[in-house]
């Protein structure tokens, strides 16, 4: 009996470790024999690990320049950010002749010409709208590329057919055919995701920004130089026929080949960054049932909070974008600026300059230095005191010194400098996105979601703020001295300083991210997933314990599990 007492010994790495529970006492000959064991298996598994670790020594060179290390992707970024500039210039393009060309194939009264030039304005936001979430469903099944392509074909052809419109109803319809197939941006905003890492997305989207500023500025140009070349040029253009009986095809042209030069570098130098095995398994998901769904994907954590932040940053931007024109262009006694179209044109440049400066020179690295949500914070304290100056400025022009007008000038020159630096929280949140996007699989999907929100936003809101704007400058004598645009802009201001800080911003943590940047290494998914696998064997057997996602990838369109939420 006393050879087989059980003598108890140290507790081992098997002994579960419960502060509650006995630690379970090992027999001493159980112990040898384990311990035997793990010689054996460390002796005949020693040969194995020193020839796989010279098999991945390539392996880990690759490793090396992980996602996470690779440097910015400045070719794909640019070409994908000059595809990004389609959108805006289709979309822009014709508000400087929409007016006249309405006068021309309607018939219509002056007075009811507001009434539809607005109406075609929104049509495209609106179509844009209702078909955003099956784009980003087409771009999970059939590939980034094949979407963004088709969808630049579209679009760069009804933009071009616009200009051939005899009647208010082939004006409707172009434009709405030129919303559907204005899917580019959400296929190109997943696609610089998956190009960038933790370290780069900053500076990726700040230039995704930049090219959709650009496009707001080039639109309107073109449309307005290039529209009835008869009457602005008739040196070169009088005598042709074609353009004497479509006075608007020109403008319309010009940029359907801006999006068919677009067409041709996305499809020759653009890389694909969803593999084919994961349009694969996208489409079986497809065919097996509806994937994440929208309402799964909103009870995911953070992305309402995303999407509200989102939503309320856009609605600011596209309610000042359309106003500040008109209010520059008022005279100082009905509460603007009473620029010339030359001051107004110069304010503009200087505006989209300083735009383009904050996004590219500042943003990436104040990110990097207080992070997304400080970015977000610091614009919202800076929105409301950008929009209280304004009736500050006309108070000035109002007063008509020489010390007023000296001092409106030093304002407003300053003020035109440092405010457009809140274009910053444009891309910012575009990051909030990204990181409470619950894997790669709801990237796309997200990103739908909130770009359908833009576009609904942008649908109403010029003609929105825009006739609050006129109501108050009428009602100068008795309303506010027609500043009631921008107490209602300060307290919207006001409103987003109280939610980012009172409700509190999600704080992400880039799932999306990491699998969307392994996947933007084109045809090396299967060999890095079976590389991460076998060296999963391997820390195992050394007895590291190192975790790693052998997956890496996820079609973003998926099922999202309960375990991801």
């Amino acid at each position: 009996m006393a050879d087989h007492a059980q003598q108890p010994v140290a507790a081992t790495e098997a002994t579960p470790l419960l502060a509650a529970s006995p630690i379970v006492p090992v027999l001493a000959d159980q112990q040898q024999q384990q311990q035997q064991l793990r010689d054996s298996q460390a002796s005949s598994s020693s040969a194995t690990i020193a020839g796989d670790d010279d098999a991945f020594d390539s392996d880990d060179d690759a490793d090396s320049d992980s996602p996470v290390d690779k440097p910015f992707p400045r070719t794909q970024v640019m070409l994908l950010c000059y595809a990004r500039m389609v959108e805006p210039i289709a979309f822009f393009s014709i508000f400087p002749y929409i007016n006249q060309m309405l006068l021309r194939n309607g018939g219509l009264a002056e007075a009811d010409v507001g009434f539809y030039s607005g109406l075609i304005e929104s049509l495209f936001s609106l179509t844009q709208m209702c078909v955003m979430m099956a784009w980003g469903r087409a771009a999970d099944r059939f590939g980034r590329k094949p979407v963004l392509v088709g969808s630049l074909v579209g679009v760069s052809i009804a933009t071009s057919l616009f200009g051939l419109a005899t009647s208010i109803w082939q004006m409707i319809l172009f434009r709405c055919i030129s919303g559907v197939f204005a899917g580019t941006i959400v296929t190109i905003r997943v696609m610089i995701t998956e190009h960038s890492t933790p370290k780069t997305q900053a500076t990726s989207f700040s230039w995704f920004a930049f090219a959709g500023n650009m496009g707001i500025m080039v639109g309107p140009l073109l449309g307005g130089v290039l529209a009835d070349p008869v009457s602005l040029y008739p040196g070169v253009f009088s005598g042709i026929l074609f353009f004497e009986k479509y006075p608007y095809a020109l403008s319309s042209f010009v940029v359907g080949f801006v999006g068919f030069t677009a067409v041709i570098t996305s499809a020759f130098f653009i890389d694909e960054t969803l593999p084919a095995e994961l349009r694969s398994d996208s489409a079986v998901h497809a065919r097996e049932g509806p994937g994440v769904t929208y309402r799964t994907l909103l009870r995911s954590p953070g992305v309402s909070a995303a999407l509200y932040t989102y939503g309320h940053i856009m609605l600011l931007a596209f309610a000042y974008t359309a106003v500040v024109p008109v209010f520059w262009f008022t005279p100082p006694a009905l509460g603007g600026f009473g620029f010339t179209s030359l001051q107004i044109s110069t304010f503009m440049a200087v505006n989209g300059f300083s735009q383009a400066a904050w996004l590219l020179l500042v943003f990436p690295r104040l990110q990097a230095r207080i992070g997304t949500n400080g970015v977000l914070r610091l614009c919202a304290v800076v929105w409301p005191f950008f929009f209280a100056i304004m009736p500050f400025l006309n108070t000035l022009l109002r007063i008509d010194t020489d010390t007023s007008r000296s001092a409106f000038w030093c304002i407003v020159t300053i003020a035109m400098l440092v405010g457009p630096g809140v274009a910053m929280a444009f891309t910012a949140v575009q990051l909030m996105l990204n990181d409470v996007a619950p894997d790669a699989r709801g990237l796309s999907t997200l990103n739908a979601m909130a770009l359908a929100l833009m576009s609904g936003l942008r649908s109403f809101s010029p003609a929105l703020f825009t006739s609050i704007f006129a109501f108050g400058a009428g009602a100068s004598d008795w309303l506010l001295h027609g500043y009631l645009i921008w107490v209602i802009f300060v307290a919207m201001a006001l409103g987003l300083v109280a939610y980012v800080y009172g409700a509190g911003l999600p704080e992400g943590e880039g799932k999306a991210l990491g699998g969307a940047a392994a996947a933007a290494a084109p045809g090396r998914g299967g060999e890095r997933r079976r590389s991460q696998s076998n060296k999963e064997r391997i820390n195992a057997n050394k007895g590291k314990a190192a975790v790693t996602n052998g997956n890496g990838y996820g079609s973003t369109s998926g099922s999202v599990s309960r375990e991801e939420l």
